[in-house]
């Protein structure tokens, strides 16, 4: 059955790195069936967080957020694509997710991390997982992390080495799994 994924891109430096692995990732999740979504925090230009979605009356959030809302109410599971900045997590990432809460809950998500040295940006990634688990949305047991980013995706999302397609088939491959185990599970009530 096709599910409905979103990616979300955490960057919004002018030369960033890693939006050639986020194109990647919706390509890939296509080819797979699904549909894909790239979110990015760059197009959208949201504000810094003063009041999260939830906190708005109703009807009265701005447009970007009810659109952003909407697409993440129905979706059945959520890949973060995160660089590593300063072994954390970009605030344009934050800023994005902290955003929404709800609209989260009771879906899986996976994280692809990046950096341009050798540890693939896993300590954020650490961080990226402690937080999606408070905001309802835990993250499937594997990760993908990209190592020395500039060398391993083109800007239009092919990798130049093609080991990455078969770590992101076993990557997608899992999410899938929790993404329909949780919709199934979802379907028939949810604890509160």
């Amino acid at each position: 059955m096709s599910l409905n994924l979103l990616v979300v891109y955490g960057s919004v430096r002018i030369d960033r790195k890693g939006f050639g692995l986020a194109r990647f990732l919706a390509s890939t999740i296509r080819d797979r069936g699904h549909e894909a979504t790239l979110i990015d925090p760059m197009e959208i230009s949201l504000p810094l967080l003063d009041r999260m979605y939830k906190e708005h009356p109703k009807g009265e959030a701005p447009e970007v957020l009810e659109r952003l809302a909407g697409q993440f109410r129905s979706a059945d599971g959520v890949v973060i694509v995160s660089a590593e900045y300063n072994h954390s997590i970009p605030p344009a990432l934050s800023n994005l997710l902290d955003h929404f809460l709800e609209e989260y809950f009771w879906k899986p998500s996976a994280i692809a991390c990046y950096s341009a040295g050798p540890f693939g940006g896993v300590r954020a990634a650490m961080q990226l997982r402690a937080m999606l688990g408070e905001l309802g949305m835990p993250s499937i047991p594997s990760l993908l992390p990209v190592p020395k980013i500039q060398d391993a995706f083109y800007e239009n999302g092919l990798p130049k080495d093609e080991a990455y397609r078969k770590r992101a088939d076993r990557f997608l491959g899992e999410l899938e799994w929790y993404a329909e185990a949780l919709r199934s599970a979802r379907a028939s009530g949810v604890p509160y």
